[in-house]
C-alpha cells in the first residue's frame, strides 16, 4: 500500500499549500470523516475547468489547489494528494465515456479510489456535481460517481494507478488552454 501513499510530481502532497490543506482537512475524528471531507472540499471548492470556463490549465495537486479549478483529472490529481498527505491510500481510476450525445467520440474521465478500512477499495468522483445531470456522492459501499455506462465503447477501466496515465498528463501539460484541452481529451483503445 506504501505506492499508494507517495508524493510525486503530479500527486505533490509535500508541497506546503497541499500539506497545510490536508492538516486542516483531517480536524476531523474517523478515516471516513477525513475521506469525505477531502471528498466534498474537491468536489465542491475546485471548479471543474470546462463547466466554468476557466482558464488555466492545471495538472499537479498544487496548481489545482492554488487556482482553484482543474477538469476532472486534475482534480483526481489533488484528492488524491489530499488523501494521502492524510496517509490514506489513494489511487486514480479511469472510465472511458462517450464526450457527448451517447456517441463516438469518446474520451477519458479521471476519478479516485481511496482505500477505507471496513470496504477495501471504494471509487470516488470529485468531478463536480451539477444540478440534474451531475450527483457524485460519498455513500460507501454504494459507489456514487458522476456518469454511469450506458454505451457500447464506454467502460469502467478496472486499475487503480499509482500515478497519472500519460496520455492524461501528455493533454494537461500540453495545452495552453481550456479549449484546447477540449479539442484534444485524452481516450484509450479497450482491448476485448
Amino acid at each position: 500500500m506504501d505506492k499508494y501513499l507517495a508524493s510525486s510530481e503530479f500527486i505533490d502532497w509535500h508541497n506546503p499549500l497541499v500539506a497545510a490543506k490536508a492538516e486542516q482537512l483531517r480536524a476531523l475524528n474517523s478515516h471516513e470523516e477525513v475521506v469525505k471531507s477531502c471528498f466534498e472540499y474537491v468536489r465542491d471548492e475546485i471548479e471543474h475547468s470546462g463547466d466554468y470556463q476557466k482558464n488555466p490549465v492545471t495538472c499537479r495537486a498544487s496548481e489545482v489547489l492554488e487556482h482553484k479549478t482543474g477538469y476532472c483529472y486534475a482534480k483526481s490529481h489533488l484528492l488524491a494528494a489530499l488523501l494521502r498527505a492524510n496517509g490514506i491510500p489513494t489511487g486514480l481510476c479511469y472510465q472511458r465515456l462517450t464526450i457527448e450525445n451517447n456517441q463516438a467520440p469518446f474520451c477519458l474521465h479521471g476519478l479516485n479510489a481511496v482505500y477505507l478500512h471496513d470496504f477495501g477499495w471504494y471509487r470516488v468522483d470529485a468531478r463536480g456535481n451539477k444540478v440534474g445531470v451531475v450527483e457524485a456522492q460519498f455513500t460507501p459501499p454504494v459507489e456514487t460517481l458522476a456518469f454511469p455506462i450506458n454505451i457500447e465503447g464506454e467502460a469502467d477501466l478496472p486499475e487503480i494507478w499509482v500515478e497519472p496515465l500519460p496520455e492524461v498528463i501528455r493533454v494537461l501539460t500540453s495545452c495552453v488552454n481550456i479549449q484546447e484541452v477540449a479539442n484534444n481529451l485524452p481516450d484509450i483503445e479497450l482491448i476485448i
